[in-house]
This record gives C-alpha cells, structure tokens and sequence, in this order.
C-alpha cells in the first residue's frame, strides 16, 4: 500500500512524537509498504538523519522561540499547506499525528478523497488544556476538532487503556491499545555517564502546566538540608519554564539547573549517571490515565523512576519496580528523593530489560503498523 503519515515532528528531532512516527514508518516498511511522510523542517540543531526505506517530505514552519511547532500559529503554518500537499499525493491510507488541528484537516482531506485514516493518539489535546485551565472557547474549539478526527478515523491507535477509554469516549468507534515506547538504540545505559561529581536528579522533556514539575523545585530546599551537594538538572523545555526558573532562583539557586533541549544521547549520558528521573503530573486534572515516554527514557538508562502523582503512571513504575511513587506533595516528593540518595541507585539492569521487552519502540512501531493493515484487510473482505 501507500502509506502518507502527517506529523509536524519527526525524526531527527528530539520529541517523543518523533521517535513514535519514525518507528510507525520503519514498521510499515519493514512490512513492504510505500511510505511517505509529510513533516516539517526541523531546527538547525536537530542534526541530520538519512531514511533510505522511505521518502521523507519536508516544509517550512514556523517555530516558536525555543524553536518549536507549539501554538495555534504554529499548528497553522503545517496544517494549510499539509492540505494542498495530502490533496496531490498518491495515497491508499493516511496516518495522522497530533494537533487535532492536524488530524481534522487531514480527516477532512481524506473524507474528499474518500481515503481511510488513522489517528495515532498519544495523549488527549483538549484535556490537557482543560487540565491548565485555558479558556473554555480555546479548549471548546480544540474539542471539537479532536472529536472530528477521533469520529472519522477508521481506526484509532492509543498508547494506553487510559487513552483509549476517552478516545472512545469522545467518539472514536475502532480503537487499538498499543503501548507506547522508547527507541531503545538511544536511550540505553553509558558506560561513562556525565561528568558530575554531586549526586543529582534528571527531569527531560516537556515542562507544561499539567505535568506540575514545580513540585520537584519546591522539594529541593528540604533534600539539601540533608544533602546539600545534590542537584537537579531539567533538560528540555515548554510553557512552564519561565515559572520553573523563577521559582528555582528563589528557593534553590545553586542547586538547579537548566541545560536545554539535548540530543538523545546527551539525555542518555544524564540519565545514566542520575540518582533519579523525576516525572510528575498534576493530579485530579483528567491527565491521571496518561503515562509520559520519560518513564521509559530513563529506565532504558538503568535510572530508577520518582513518580509525582496518582493514576496510571503511578502504577506503572510501582507494579514494574521501576521505582518509587510520591504523593503530588513537595514534602513527600522530598521524602522520596532523600530515600533514593540515602540508599543509592538499585541495580539497572533489570530495569533495561524490562524497557526491551515491553516497551521497546522497535516493537511498538511494528505492533501498530501490523493492527492498521490487518483492519484494512479486513474491512476490504467484507
């Protein structure tokens, strides 16, 4: 088949939508179809990557000042000229990625051709922005764009159970569980971890309202009464970060850092030679069925796992030993990080083979591309 996939983010840039797409086309290739994918120029940081197995289409975009395709502007300047481009290209199925800015357009594009697509749902846009109180006509508008694309997608992937229940709630009809993921050929244990002489804490990625990484910063003040040379270092970036430094400056400013978005191995290297990953979400938003990728970044590294929170990813790290959970409060979350420098790192490596055989995104990629063909399939016998 020829297989289009529609995303603003893909490899070699350095966001979890990007690594999921890349293994989605890897997927579809290895099961020999033809696949083009309609992206978006990355940063000139990003660094290059060659796709000798299928084409990769890129277009300009604008960027916001960290340099990504974040905002309403933003998601414009992919989603009107990925029209024209999904128009004239060639196409047996579409795959569409997040904005449900995106997935509408592309909803729409195909329901023209009369073209099957499939949503790849990662998360739930409009309650994440229900989750940071955005105003209810932004929030109300990106609803209705998410349950357009959700109702007519012949097929929905979610990457938890938690995911899937509100997709089909929001009126998906056909929807497949596949969880989701790291590239395990980036995100493994080093054998010289980045060089730091104090004991410290990794958070990489996106820093949002809903995620509450604050509760971490507002932490350290209590860790360092107990171990003043620890340090915790954010590496990544996003809506809350402005708010993160300013806290950070006034409770703790010497022992928290902000190094920026790093390459996968530059996170790999940190993560290695981390007391702690630390991954939080805000509880009792709606956010509490989501399970962020940095969980499995850093158990990929061998990194044990602090937990903020309640919901899905709490049990998570709990039922898997990956870790340990706190209560989404800054003395229980200092609690736990003491514990974890009081008694030094467990051991990583079953925590790297339990990333390899269940949430490797080698597998994950393949696992959804084989349910998308196998429902085409089906659907073409009947």
């Amino acid at each position: 088949m020829k297989i289009v996939l529609v995303t603003r983010l893909f490899a070699p840039e350095v966001a979890a939508a990007a690594f999921r797409l890349k293994a989605l086309a890897d997927g579809f290739a290895a099961a020999g179809h033809q696949v083009t994918v309609l992206t978006t120029k990355p940063p000139a940081n990003a660094g290059t990557q060659e796709f000798p197995d299928y084409t990769v289409k890129r277009w300009p975009v604008l960027r916001d000042a960290g340099g990504n395709v974040r905002g309403y502007v933003q998601y414009a300047s992919y989603d009107f000229p990925m029209v024209a481009r999904l128009l004239v290209r060639s196409a047996d199925v579409v795959v569409s990625e997040p904005p449900p800015t995106t997935g509408a357009f592309a909803a729409l594009v195909c329901l023209v051709r009369r073209k099957p697509l499939y949503y790849y749902a990662a998360d739930i846009w409009s309650d994440a922005l229900v989750a940071i109180n955005a105003p209810s006509y932004v929030s109300g508008l990106m609803r209705g764009f998410e349950k357009f694309a959700l109702r007519r997608a012949r097929g929905v992937v979610a990457v938890s159970e938690g995911v899937a229940e509100r997709a089909r709630a929001l009126g998906a009809r056909n929807v497949e569980v596949v969880a989701n993921g790291v590239d395990t050929s980036l995100f493994h244990p080093v054998d010289s971890p980045a060089p730091d002489a104090a004991p410290y804490f990794v958070y990489t990625g996106t820093m949002s309202e809903w995620q509450g990484s604050d509760v971490f910063v507002r932490a350290m003040p209590m860790v360092l009464e107990k171990h003043p040379k620890a340090r915790l270092r954010f590496f990544g970036q996003g809506s809350a970060e402005p708010a993160l430094r300013t806290l950070a400056s006034s409770l703790a400013p010497d022992a928290v850092e902000f190094g920026g978005v790093v390459p996968p191995a530059s996170a790999a290297r940190w993560l290695s030679g981390a007391a702690g990953a630390l991954v939080s979400i805000v509880p009792g938003q709606g956010y509490d069925f989501a399970k962020p990728t940095k969980i499995y970044a850093a158990a990929a590294c061998g990194t044990p796992v602090l937990f903020a929170g309640v919901g899905a990813s709490a049990t998570l790290v709990e039922e898997n030993q990956l870790g340990l959970v706190a209560d989404y409060t800054p003395e229980a979350v200092a609690a736990q990080m003491i514990a974890m420098l009081d008694s030094g790192r467990p051991a990583g490596a079953p925590l790297v083979s339990w990333v390899r055989d269940n949430a490797s995104l080698a597998t994950t990629g393949s696992v959804a591309a084989r349910w998308i063909s196998a429902d085409l399939e089906r659907r073409a016998a009947r």
